[in-house]
């Protein structure tokens, strides 16, 4: 069984994922992050800005997978 490949990933910025995917929104903030509208969300990868503000990488992955699945629904 061939692995499925992500769409978004931890190396895109928060302003990347919003502007192709405004739903993914209502994930980041369930995860803690207030990112729409910052103004560095504009040039910070979703694992920086996830890591400034204190999550793992266990929770980086986890909060990807989700925004992920809300993209494909």
């Amino acid at each position: 069984m061939a692995k499925e490949k992500k769409t978004i990933t931890q190396d895109m910025t928060f302003g990347e994922v919003l502007e192709k995917y405004p739903e993914t929104a209502q994930v980041m903030l369930s995860h803690g992050l207030h990112c729409i509208g910052c103004h560095i969300a504009s040039y910070e990868t979703i694992k920086q800005g996830a890591k400034a503000h204190g999550m793992t990488d266990k929770q980086i992955v986890t909060m990807i997978d989700e925004m992920n699945k809300a993209i494909k629904k």
